[in-house]
Formats: structure tokens, sequence, C-alpha cells
């Protein structure tokens, strides 16, 4: 009978279906404990991929800003360097050479803007990368937990 029933502290012999009860109970609450770490898990995960977008966002940010400065330089192309050639060099030359090599300067102007939003627009990634990593190796550590 020894070996159909296992003692407890006080010396009692438990019957086997009492023990299945308890390892049921220490399952379930495994599995609850289990549960809850896969959803702080999932929350950390979905608090990272909103910190990278945030990050993201803030550096397309930046590069439209650059968009935008080359718009306000395009604009001061056509107002006012098209008058300051006509009214300043139209005494040393003739009034429409002056304001071509004026434009000229501000559309080189432009152009150096539009070519530094271009190459800050480029680095932006709009996906997490850190969090689709950091998924995947979650991903191969719950097929493989003892690896």
């Amino acid at each position: 009978m020894a070996t159909l029933y296992s003692r407890t502290r006080g010396g009692a012999h438990t019957p086997p279906s009492e023990e299945v009860r308890s390892a049921d109970r220490s399952a379930g609450e495994l599995l609850a404990a289990v549960t809850a770490d896969v959803q702080h898990l999932l929350r950390q995960e979905v608090r990272l991929a909103k910190a990278e977008i945030q990050e993201e966002a803030t550096k397309a940010g930046k590069a439209a800003g650059m968009y935008g400065g080359a718009g306000f330089a395009g604009y001061m192309v056509a107002l006012f360097l098209s008058l300051a050639a006509v009214f300043g060099l139209a005494n040393v030359m003739d009034a429409g050479w002056a304001a071509l090599i004026v434009t000229a300067v501000w559309a080189v102007v432009a152009a150096v803007l539009f070519m530094l939003g271009r190459s800050r627009m480029r680095e932006v990634s709009p996906k997490p990368e850190r969090t689709i990593e950091t998924l995947k190796e979650d991903a191969q550590w719950a097929r493989h937990p003892t690896k």
C-alpha cells in the first residue's frame, strides 16, 4: 500500500486522487503564471514598437522640415532674387542677366536643401526593426525554451 499512497508532512497517507487534484492545481497555477508572463512580454513588445515608431516619426519630421526648407528656398528664388537681381545688378549689366545670375544662386541653395532632405528621408525606416528582432527571438524561445 505504501506505493499507492504518498506521505504528507503529518505522516498521513494521501490517496492518489487527491495527489492528482494537487497536481492539477499547481498545473493551473503554472498555466496562469505563464499566461501572465506572456501578457507582460507582449505589453513590453508593444511599448518597444511604439518607441521605435516614435523615433522614426521624429526622423521623418526632420526630413520633412528639410523639404519645407527647400520649398521656402524655392519661394525665395521666385520672389526676392528676381527683384534683387533686377534692382542690384541693373546698374552694372543688363537687368535680365543680373536676375538670371542671382536666381541661379538660389537654385543651388534649394537643390542642396532638397538633397539633404532626401538623404535624411532615406534613413527613415517605417518598420520597428528591434521589435521584429525581439519577436523573432521570443518565437524561437517559445518553440525551444530549453535552448
